[in-house]
């Protein structure tokens, strides 16, 4: 089987990875978050900077780690989109600059489909149907995969802030630190998640056809907001456990309650979470009950693969590989808003 070297950079993290098949490999990843904390949220030009910097150190680590050298590889594949143009810029020159060098196979593959592709380093092959949720602070996203390398048709999305998003922006609200999702999360834990009623966004009957696979979770993040204001005007101290507990259990209940919908009428019976938000304690636990319940296998990676990693990609360049599909041009750009249907490029 061929070694693949992936390599993301799409956002605030540098990844690079070592797939060959379904084995993992190797993999490092480089973050600048810290960069960005004092900026209270992801600074475009200081996440392209820290690529620059800090790509050609993880690539050696990586190959280190591997006991590989270069020359042992046989296909480069990069996140070509969707993410920040400017750091999806640096790993795709670099990923041409190393399939020119090496004369290697260039594969440009798409960073969300990545997502959940890396479940197959962990679980196994995908069934011949599966229904996977993407969920992360860029992208809240569901997929009908009927092949990861070949055919992912997308059925719904955020159609305003994606879950990881709101998470952050509900921990500013709480003065939590950057980024507040984990925070959020880690409180929700202590608090009671019905104390507070949150809004449900688009499960209301009228929204239930029209926007069956879609959500929404400015209006909730709005909500809590009023809520702490008005907990606030009244002279009461805010509750920020009980806050984020039913915040983080509204996020959880529409995400899960619409993603194994899509499951029965699609007759899916294996959902696999992936993204940043993957983590998230609450949607864990009411996945694996609820998809339990009704007869749903529900796969999510571990943490180490649910935040932006080297894996995924080096797992969907794999997938793509092994399927025949035809390398990428070297002219290839990249895409910040690269749509679903598109694999690889």
């Amino acid at each position: 089987m061929e070694l693949v070297l992936g390599l993301e950079s799409t956002c605030d993290e540098t990844g690079v990875a070592l797939v060959r098949g379904r084995e993992l490999v190797a993999d490092v990843v480089a973050s600048s978050m810290d960069e960005h904390a004092r900026f209270g949220g992801i600074v475009p030009e200081v996440a392209s900077r820290a690529h620059l910097e800090a790509l050609v150190p993880t690539v050696h680590e990586t190959l280190a780690r591997s006991g590989h050298s270069l020359d042992d590889v046989d296909a480069i594949a990069v996140a070509s989109g969707p993410g920040l143009v400017g750091s999806l810029t640096v790993g795709v020159a670099a990923a041409k600059a190393l399939a020119l060098a090496l004369d290697r196979p260039l594969y440009g593959v798409n960073h969300v489909i990545g997502h959940a592709a890396v479940d197959e380093l962990v679980h196994g092959q995908f069934p011949d149907r599966t229904m996977a949720l993407v969920v992360s602070g860029g992208h809240t996203s569901l997929l009908l995969v009927d092949d990861i390398a070949t055919r992912v048709t997308e059925l719904g999305h955020t159609l305003d802030d994606a879950a990881g998003e709101a998470f952050d922006k509900v921990g500013r609200l709480l003065n939590l630190p950057y980024p507040g999702g984990p925070h959020v999360d880690r409180l929700a834990r202590e608090g009671d998640p019905a104390a507070i009623v949150f809004p449900r966004a688009l499960t209301a009957p009228k929204d239930r056809e029209r926007h069956a696979y879609n959500f929404s979770f400015s209006g909730l993040k709005t909500a809590v907001a009023r809520w702490i204001e008005m907990c606030e005007d009244s002279g009461r101290t805010v509750p920020v456990a009980d806050v984020a507990a039913s915040f983080a259990a509204a996020v959880a209940d529409v995400l899960v309650a619409k993603t194994l919908d899509a499951c029965e009428r699609h007759e899916v019976g294996t959902l696999v979470i992936g993204g940043g938000f993957s983590a998230n304690s609450q949607l864990r636990d009411l996945a694996m009950s609820r998809g339990a319940e009704r007869g749903i296998e529900v796969r999510i990676p571990p943490l180490k693969y649910c935040t932006d990693n080297g894996a995924m990609i080096a797992a969907l360049g794999a997938a793509v590989v092994a399927r025949g599909v035809a390398p990428s041009a070297l002219t290839i750009g990249v895409d910040s808003s690269m749509p679903l249907e598109t694999i690889s490029v």
